[in-house]
């Protein structure tokens, strides 16, 4: 329904009120005289700029024209005033505006109001072409760029020069088995995976999952093992030169390896060494791996309250990895390391479980040839990695996790013993440590029985290492401000004698 105005007309007094409204009115005929004094030269001059605008606003916005058609065919704008009311009515203007120029009688006055209305929708309709014309510039390149990188990507892959993503990612993991001695359940897990992978999205979540875990199955070192050696010359060499006293574990390391040479393995033997801080349990697990060219893996289970950490987490947590034993295999790349597993008499237990049950598989010689990690979720040989472990206390290994170890106990050191270990092993250390070179500093036998006496008398040597540290860092004090007193005396007598020559 269109509506045409034909008069302006001004509301006199209601006449009747219902059951309509009825009024008496008089008809507002429009002011042909400039009030600027401009007379009707000045109002062609507006009539012809509203004209122009309007034709600059149909350029940039085509629904101005079908607007415009519609109200020409039924009404005439030859003259100024009617030009300036159909001028008005083109306008997004609001209604107090455009009641405003309803009500101006004086045409000049009125077209004027109408132009500037005009104006404003001009800018605004620049400025609406304008943001078109980006966004479908953006568009447009965007367009282009995945067009051009698909033909790109398309032709190198037929001069093959290089693969899709997900060809890549498979290729990978391919020839990361290729050499190895995959057990069979693993190889049907690792190609059921592949298979998989290869229908999913790259962008969807269990691609990344998937993905995951075939990187885990495939950087496991399955069929690959260090080569051991056996010489009893050479592991009691070693030993010597790491540690000093401590004859009767020599002696039981030495026969365990001798087994390991009649047999051709030093696997299905867990040791437990137990003894007070200090006295070297570490750092003999450490000897034996070097002594059996194996590599060496240490994690403390201190407190530890999750069993994932041990058996590892479902994969259908956010996050999830496999737990200790396989980091280990893939951190090591072999599948005999010697595994140090620290602080076992200090297992924690929480909510998520009891990681001292878990571990009776993992240290289970007829069990753990079969290791099932929650993350895996297929069978790995742990049979063939050498577990040691540590402890202060040995009453507070849980019962049948104890009867699967064999216990090797380290009583501790005599006095002798000590002041052997410091002159062998602490002192040159520190003095290396603290940067103090050759004759610095002598420690005479009488000060180090006395500073074992009566400053050291614990079982291990952790507390006498503190204190030989304790002297050289006083010494290497004492050494640097003698040489930087030295400087400055020099550089002051450099002073003096520049000053005497030159007076």
């Amino acid at each position: 329904l269109l509506l045409l105005g034909h008069k302006r007309v001004r509301l006199g007094r209601p006449v009747q009120t219902s059951p309509v409204i009825l009024a008496r009115v008089e008809e507002a005929a429009d002011e042909l005289d400039d009030a600027a004094g401009g007379g009707p030269s000045l109002s062609k001059a507006y009539a012809m700029e509203v004209m122009q605008t309007i034709k600059e606003i149909l350029k940039l916005n085509p629904f101005f024209k079908e607007q415009m058609q519609m109200i020409l065919e039924r009404s005439e704008i030859h003259e100024a005033g009617k030009l300036a009311d159909f001028g008005a009515a083109l306008t997004t203007a609001d209604a107090q505006e455009l009641q405003e120029v309803l009500a101006t009688l004086n045409v000049t006055a009125r077209i004027e109001k109408t132009l500037l209305l005009l104006k404003k929708e001009l800018e605004l309709s620049r400025l609406q072409s304008q943001i078109s014309k980006q966004v479908e510039d953006k568009i447009s390149a965007n367009q282009r760029r995945y067009m051009l990188m698909e033909q790109l990507k398309q032709i190198k892959k037929e001069l093959g020069l290089e693969r899709d993503d997900k060809d890549a990612l498979l290729q990978k993991f391919a020839d990361r088995i290729k050499e190895l001695n995959v057990p069979e359940e693993a190889s049907k897990v690792i190609d059921e995976e592949m298979a998989k992978i290869g229908t999913l999205e790259s962008a969807s979540s269990e691609f990344n999952v998937t993905r995951n875990y075939l990187d885990w199955l495939t950087s496991l070192p399955w069929g690959i093992h260090s080569e051991e050696n056996f010489e009893l010359s050479r592991a009691e060499k070693i030993l010597a030169e790491e540690h000093y006293g401590l004859e009767d574990v020599k002696e039981r390391i030495l026969e365990f390896i001798a087994v390991g040479a009649l047999v051709g393995s030093t696997q299905g033997k867990i040791i437990c060494f137990v003894g007070p801080p200090g006295v070297g349990k570490t750092s003999i697990g450490k000897s034996i791996a070097r002594a059996l060219g194996r590599e060496f893996y240490r994690f403390s289970v201190g407190g530890l309250t999750d069993v994932a950490e041990i058996k590892g987490h479902r994969r259908t947590y956010v996050g999830a990895m496999p737990g200790k034993l396989i980091q280990c295999l893939k951190a090591t790349g072999a599948a005999n390391p010697v595994v140090l597993i620290d602080e076992i008499d200090k297992l924690g237990r929480g909510y998520q479980g009891d990681p001292a049950s878990a571990l009776l598989e993992v240290l289970d010689p007829s069990q753990n040839a079969s290791f099932m990690d929650h993350y895996l979720d297929t069978p790995v040989d742990l049979s063939k990695i050498l577990f040691l472990c540590t402890a202060n206390d040995s009453g507070t290994i849980p019962g049948p996790l104890l009867d699967r170890m064999e216990v090797v106990r380290l009583s501790g050191y005599i006095l002798d013993e000590k002041m052997q270990i410091a002159n062998q092993y602490l002192i040159p250390a520190a003095k290396k440590q603290m940067g103090l070179e050759e004759g610095t500093m002598q420690l005479p036998d009488d000060a180090i029985a006395s500073l074992i006496r009566w400053y050291c008398r614990e079982a291990g040597v952790r507390n006498l290492q503190k204190h030989v540290e304790r002297i050289c860092r006083k010494v290497a004090l004492k050494v640097v401000q003698a040489s930087q007193a030295a400087e400055a005396q020099a550089a002051e007598a450099a002073e003096e004698a520049g000053a005497t020559g030159s007076a």
